[in-house]
């Protein structure tokens, strides 16, 4: 992602971080305000139905739901080679799923959203978030809301984690009531208190 993207962010968090937090279990990821959808996200809605969907599936995520999340966070990491958007299209971003050449952070996001989703997990609590990650580097994750709480699955580690174990700074979501729709989140990292 572009450097200049970096420093935006920080400068977002730092916007953020003086809106009043709402009041959340620390288990759970709170939006604070509604936001502007990330860079390279436009069409994503129409391209993947499914990556925007409310959820057609009811019912809640649980340790059985988690090992799958495990299992299918790990395949895709194996089986996705990490390739830069820069490299792959001759644009900074581009979200969409990865090519027989590979793809970057939000695509690996992107189809294992999609195979939780045929594996029949609830879409909408299936939430790409934009992230800094412990370089503070602009990185994309996906979020699985369990019962237990947001645990993280990202294409740098195939160990699933809750969203306080990351070391990343939650900077945007995908609203869980709108999934076309992002929320500031602003957590942990470098926003935490």
């Amino acid at each position: 992602m572009p450097t200049f993207f970096r420093a935006f962010c920080v400068a977002l968090v730092a916007m953020i971080w003086s809106v009043p937090q709402i009041a959340s279990a620390e288990t759970f990821l709170t939006p604070r305000m509604m936001t502007a959808s990330p860079e390279g996200s436009a069409g994503l809605c129409t391209r993947y139905g499914w990556a925007c969907a409310i959820g057609q599936v009811q019912g809640q995520i649980g340790a059985d739901g988690l090992r799958i999340a495990t299992q299918i966070n790990a395949q895709v990491n194996a089986e996705v080679r990490e390739i830069s958007d820069q490299s792959q299209y001759r644009q900074a971003e581009v979200w969409t799923l990865p090519t027989a050449r590979g793809g970057d952070c939000e695509d690996f996001a992107l189809l294992k959203k999609k195979r939780l989703i045929e594996r029949g997990f609830p879409a909408n609590q299936l939430l790409i978030a934009t992230v800094l990650d412990r370089t503070h580097a602009p990185h994309a994750v996906l979020v699985v809301r369990t019962t237990g709480g947001d645990y993280v699955l990202d294409n740098l580690t195939d160990r699933v984690k809750p969203w306080r174990e990351t070391g990343y700074t939650f900077l945007k979501m995908q609203s869980p009531d709108a999934p076309h729709l992002w929320q500031a989140v602003l957590a942990g990292g470098i926003a935490q208190s």
